[in-house]
Protein backbone atom coordinates (compact mmCIF):
# COMPACT_ATOMS: atom_id res chain seq x y z
CA UNK A 1 0.00 0.00 0.00
CA UNK A 2 1.12 3.43 -1.02
CA UNK A 3 1.04 5.57 2.03
CA UNK A 4 -0.75 8.95 2.41
CA UNK A 5 0.23 11.36 4.67
CA UNK A 6 -0.88 11.74 8.49
CA UNK A 7 -4.12 14.08 8.75
CA UNK A 8 -3.57 15.58 11.87
CA UNK A 9 -4.84 19.05 11.56
CA UNK A 10 -2.13 21.50 12.70
CA UNK A 11 -1.86 25.27 12.34
CA UNK A 12 1.02 25.70 10.93
CA UNK A 13 2.98 23.52 8.82
CA UNK A 14 6.69 23.42 7.97
CA UNK A 15 6.59 22.52 4.55
CA UNK A 16 4.38 22.82 1.36
CA UNK A 17 4.24 19.75 -0.82
CA UNK A 18 5.67 20.69 -4.13
CA UNK A 19 5.86 17.43 -5.49
CA UNK A 20 6.27 17.85 -9.14
CA UNK A 21 5.56 14.99 -11.22
CA UNK A 22 6.54 11.02 -10.12
CA UNK A 23 8.35 9.52 -13.33
CA UNK A 24 7.59 5.76 -14.05
CA UNK A 25 10.05 4.47 -12.44
CA UNK A 26 9.53 6.30 -9.48
CA UNK A 27 5.85 5.55 -9.07
CA UNK A 28 6.53 1.89 -9.76
CA UNK A 29 9.69 1.53 -6.91
CA UNK A 30 6.75 3.41 -4.53
CA UNK A 31 4.32 0.01 -5.77
CA UNK A 32 6.60 -2.55 -5.75
CA UNK A 33 8.99 -1.68 -3.17
CA UNK A 34 7.51 0.07 -0.40
CA UNK A 35 6.64 -3.29 1.02
CA UNK A 36 10.26 -4.11 1.49
CA UNK A 37 11.40 -0.67 2.75
CA UNK A 38 8.43 1.42 4.08
CA UNK A 39 6.37 1.66 6.87
CA UNK A 40 2.56 2.62 6.41
CA UNK A 41 1.08 5.04 8.62
CA UNK A 42 -0.50 4.47 11.79
CA UNK A 43 -0.24 6.02 15.43
CA UNK A 44 1.50 2.76 17.04
CA UNK A 45 4.78 3.42 18.89
CA UNK A 46 7.82 1.24 16.16
CA UNK A 47 9.37 -1.50 17.39
CA UNK A 48 12.45 -1.15 15.70
CA UNK A 49 13.60 -4.84 15.87
CA UNK A 50 10.61 -5.99 13.79
CA UNK A 51 11.08 -2.87 11.56
CA UNK A 52 14.55 -3.68 10.37
CA UNK A 53 14.74 -7.01 11.08
CA UNK A 54 17.77 -6.65 14.13
CA UNK A 55 18.89 -4.48 16.68
CA UNK A 56 20.92 -1.67 16.17
CA UNK A 57 21.47 2.34 16.98
CA UNK A 58 19.16 3.81 15.34
CA UNK A 59 19.28 7.64 12.88
CA UNK A 60 16.34 9.64 12.15
CA UNK A 61 17.09 11.92 9.08
CA UNK A 62 14.07 14.22 8.19
CA UNK A 63 13.28 15.39 5.03
CA UNK A 64 15.70 13.32 2.88
CA UNK A 65 14.83 15.10 -0.26
CA UNK A 66 16.07 12.76 -3.24
CA UNK A 67 18.09 10.51 -0.29
CA UNK A 68 22.00 11.35 -1.40
CA UNK A 69 22.92 11.83 2.04
CA UNK A 70 20.04 9.02 3.05
CA UNK A 71 21.81 6.13 1.16
CA UNK A 72 25.62 7.54 1.45
CA UNK A 73 25.04 7.26 5.04
CA UNK A 74 23.37 3.60 5.21
CA UNK A 75 26.41 2.53 3.01
CA UNK A 76 29.30 3.63 4.67
CA UNK A 77 27.58 3.02 8.23
CA UNK A 78 25.95 -0.46 7.78
CA UNK A 79 26.68 -0.81 11.57
CA UNK A 80 23.51 1.67 12.05
CA UNK A 81 20.04 1.50 11.07
CA UNK A 82 18.27 4.60 9.27
CA UNK A 83 14.52 5.63 9.35
CA UNK A 84 13.93 8.50 6.80
CA UNK A 85 11.13 10.81 6.98
CA UNK A 86 9.91 12.98 3.90
CA UNK A 87 6.80 14.05 2.36
CA UNK A 88 7.78 14.54 -1.27
CA UNK A 89 7.22 11.19 -2.92
CA UNK A 90 8.95 11.38 -6.21
CA UNK A 91 12.12 11.84 -3.93
CA UNK A 92 11.00 9.28 -1.76
CA UNK A 93 10.64 6.70 -4.70
CA UNK A 94 13.76 7.55 -6.19
CA UNK A 95 15.64 6.53 -2.94
CA UNK A 96 13.61 3.35 -2.86
CA UNK A 97 15.66 2.54 -6.30
CA UNK A 98 18.90 3.39 -5.19
CA UNK A 99 18.41 1.13 -1.96
CA UNK A 100 17.44 -1.59 -4.25
CA UNK A 101 20.02 -1.60 -6.71
CA UNK A 102 22.67 -1.42 -3.61
CA UNK A 103 21.20 -3.89 -1.91
CA UNK A 104 20.99 -1.76 1.03
CA UNK A 105 18.82 -3.32 3.92
CA UNK A 106 19.24 -0.49 6.81
CA UNK A 107 16.97 1.61 5.78
CA UNK A 108 13.22 1.78 6.25
CA UNK A 109 11.23 5.47 4.87
CA UNK A 110 8.12 7.05 6.27
CA UNK A 111 5.94 9.53 4.41
CA UNK A 112 4.97 11.70 6.64
CA UNK A 113 4.91 14.86 8.72
CA UNK A 114 8.21 14.76 11.14
CA UNK A 115 6.37 16.40 14.27
CA UNK A 116 3.73 13.25 13.88
CA UNK A 117 6.39 10.50 13.70
CA UNK A 118 8.29 12.00 16.55
CA UNK A 119 5.36 12.54 18.43
CA UNK A 120 3.22 8.92 18.29
CA UNK A 121 5.93 6.86 16.95
CA UNK A 122 9.10 7.29 18.28
CA UNK A 123 9.80 5.99 21.97
CA UNK A 124 11.42 8.26 24.18
CA UNK A 125 15.21 8.19 24.45
CA UNK A 126 15.51 5.78 21.66
CA UNK A 127 17.46 7.14 18.35
CA UNK A 128 20.81 7.55 18.08
CA UNK A 129 21.35 10.35 16.47
CA UNK A 130 18.49 13.02 14.43
CA UNK A 131 19.58 14.67 11.59
CA UNK A 132 18.25 17.81 9.86
CA UNK A 133 19.78 18.62 6.86
CA UNK A 134 19.02 21.92 4.85
CA UNK A 135 15.54 22.33 6.14
CA UNK A 136 13.44 25.08 4.18
CA UNK A 137 14.81 28.08 5.63
CA UNK A 138 11.15 30.06 4.66
CA UNK A 139 13.49 33.54 4.32
CA UNK A 140 11.12 35.66 4.68
CA UNK A 141 10.14 37.37 8.27
CA UNK A 142 6.85 37.04 7.62
CA UNK A 143 6.82 33.22 6.93
CA UNK A 144 9.39 32.66 9.93
CA UNK A 145 6.85 31.16 11.93
CA UNK A 146 6.80 28.26 9.37
CA UNK A 147 10.32 27.26 10.42
CA UNK A 148 10.78 23.55 11.64
CA UNK A 149 13.38 24.59 14.22
CA UNK A 150 11.67 25.93 17.02
CA UNK A 151 11.46 25.42 20.48
CA UNK A 152 8.78 23.06 20.68
CA UNK A 153 10.20 20.82 17.94
CA UNK A 154 14.00 21.06 19.59
CA UNK A 155 12.29 19.96 23.01
CA UNK A 156 10.80 16.94 21.39
CA UNK A 157 13.60 15.94 19.27
CA UNK A 158 15.90 15.65 23.08
CA UNK A 159 13.04 13.71 24.39
CA UNK A 160 13.22 10.91 21.42
CA UNK A 161 17.46 11.37 21.71
CA UNK A 162 19.34 8.62 24.37
CA UNK A 163 21.53 10.14 26.66
CA UNK A 164 24.61 10.93 24.59
CA UNK A 165 22.77 11.18 21.21
CA UNK A 166 22.70 14.23 18.99
CA UNK A 167 20.95 16.17 16.80
CA UNK A 168 22.89 17.23 13.72
CA UNK A 169 21.79 20.36 11.37
CA UNK A 170 23.18 21.97 8.35
CA UNK A 171 21.94 25.00 6.62
CA UNK A 172 22.94 27.05 3.68
CA UNK A 173 21.07 30.32 5.16
CA UNK A 174 23.11 32.27 7.48
CA UNK A 175 19.99 33.91 9.11
CA UNK A 176 18.29 29.95 9.92
CA UNK A 177 21.31 28.99 11.36
CA UNK A 178 21.57 32.04 13.38
CA UNK A 179 17.87 31.49 14.22
CA UNK A 180 19.02 27.68 14.91
CA UNK A 181 21.73 28.46 17.41
CA UNK A 182 20.01 31.20 19.38
CA UNK A 183 17.21 28.11 19.56
CA UNK A 184 19.37 25.01 20.28
CA UNK A 185 21.00 27.54 23.08
CA UNK A 186 18.17 27.70 25.47
CA UNK A 187 16.87 24.04 25.68
CA UNK A 188 18.50 22.57 28.74
CA UNK A 189 19.66 19.01 28.39
CA UNK A 190 21.49 19.98 25.03
CA UNK A 191 25.63 20.32 24.65
CA UNK A 192 27.16 22.29 21.58
CA UNK A 193 29.20 20.00 20.28
CA UNK A 194 31.54 23.35 19.39
CA UNK A 195 31.37 25.00 22.66
CA UNK A 196 29.18 27.34 23.50
CA UNK A 197 27.70 29.94 20.21
CA UNK A 198 29.79 27.91 17.81
CA UNK A 199 29.62 26.41 14.80
CA UNK A 200 31.09 23.07 13.92
CA UNK A 201 33.28 21.74 10.63
CA UNK A 202 31.07 19.55 8.12
CA UNK A 203 30.80 16.50 10.10
CA UNK A 204 32.87 13.47 8.54
CA UNK A 205 29.41 11.29 8.48
CA UNK A 206 27.12 14.40 6.46
CA UNK A 207 28.15 13.48 2.69
CA UNK A 208 28.78 16.21 0.20
CA UNK A 209 26.03 16.10 -1.64
CA UNK A 210 25.17 17.07 -5.37
CA UNK A 211 23.06 20.24 -3.47
CA UNK A 212 25.89 21.46 -1.62
CA UNK A 213 28.00 21.07 -4.06
CA UNK A 214 26.38 23.61 -6.28
CA UNK A 215 26.01 25.91 -3.68
CA UNK A 216 29.61 26.06 -2.92
CA UNK A 217 30.12 26.63 -6.54
CA UNK A 218 27.87 29.85 -6.42
CA UNK A 219 29.77 30.87 -3.01
CA UNK A 220 27.48 29.70 -0.16
CA UNK A 221 28.60 28.82 2.79
CA UNK A 222 26.99 26.27 4.93
CA UNK A 223 26.63 26.44 8.52
CA UNK A 224 26.99 23.02 10.86
CA UNK A 225 25.88 22.25 13.91
CA UNK A 226 25.69 19.70 16.82
CA UNK A 227 24.10 19.65 19.78
CA UNK A 228 24.38 16.15 21.97
CA UNK A 229 21.83 15.14 24.80
CA UNK A 230 23.77 15.57 28.27
CA UNK A 231 19.93 15.29 30.21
Amino acid sequence: MIPGLIRNVRSIRSYVRREGRMTKAQGRAMKELWPRYGIDNDDMPLDYIAVFGRDAPVIVEIGFGNGDALYDMAGTHPENNYLGIEVHRPGVGSLLRRLEAGGLENVRVLVADAKDVLTKRIPDGSLAAVHLFFPDPWPKKRHHKRRLLQADFAELVRIKLSLGGYFAIATDWEDYARHILEVMSQIDGFENAAGPGGYAQRPAFRPLTRFEQRGIKRGHRVWDLIFTRIA
